[in-house]
């Protein structure tokens, strides 16, 4: 496995806060890379010592202006518009933008 797409101490920390306050996640896997599910569909993963989160506006413009935040790009030229990598300086967001990716994927 790519350390890009390895595990993280904070991933673990995120992970387990996020199905401690919504059970019904699991942990999965997404590009080969660890990401969280609900009714089997991705809304958060570890990448590149960050964590990538699939967002709605105005969430998604958020967590873009955060310094070294970046489109997700797991084929290298094609990034997902949806999801963004917030890099670990900001952790202090992640619970905030695990809870938008987790609303967005139970909406649709």
């Amino acid at each position: 496995m790519s350390t890009r797409k390895a595990s993280t101490p904070q991933w673990e920390q995120l992970l387990a806060s996020v199905q401690e306050m919504h059970p019904e996640v699991t942990a999965g896997s997404m590009f080969g890379m660890p990401c969280a599910k609900a009714a089997g569909r991705a809304f958060m993963g570890s990448f590149d010592g960050g964590a990538v989160f699939k967002l709605n506006e105005p969430t998604r413009t958020e967590a873009l202006d955060l310094s070294g935040s970046e489109l997700f790009d797991p084929s290298d030229g094609r990034p997902m518009r949806e999801w963004v990598v917030v890099h670990p300086q900001h952790r202090d967001r992640w619970t905030e933008f695990a809870t938008a990716a987790l609303a967005k994927v139970k909406a649709t």
